[in-house]
């Protein structure tokens, strides 16, 4: 008989918007004040991951309730990417 791994995850939706200087700002409306920039859509991506999994340490320190969406098992996230045209 196959054991059924069971675990929590939070998920923290991001939105992702260009700068109109070049760049993109990076935010999730769940923890105010996450937000991160980047010059690419990859690495505002990779910069707002370390700063919510900064901001939930320093919560969690403090005892805080910390919000997202809470999903049973390991997710399965798509996220569309906005075409460039040239």
């Amino acid at each position: 008989m196959k054991k059924i791994l069971k675990s929590n995850y939070k998920i923290f939706p991001i939105v992702i918007e260009p700068v109109e200087e070049g760049g993109y700002f990076a935010y999730t409306e769940i923890l105010q004040g996450a937000h991160a920039e980047g010059t690419t859509i990859g690495e505002a991506v990779d910069n707002i991951q370390d700063v919510i999994e900064k901001h939930l340490a320093v919560r969690e320190k403090y005892g805080d309730n910390i919000g997202g969406l809470e999903v049973l098992n390991e997710p399965k996230i798509t996220i569309p990417l906005p075409m460039v045209s040239k």
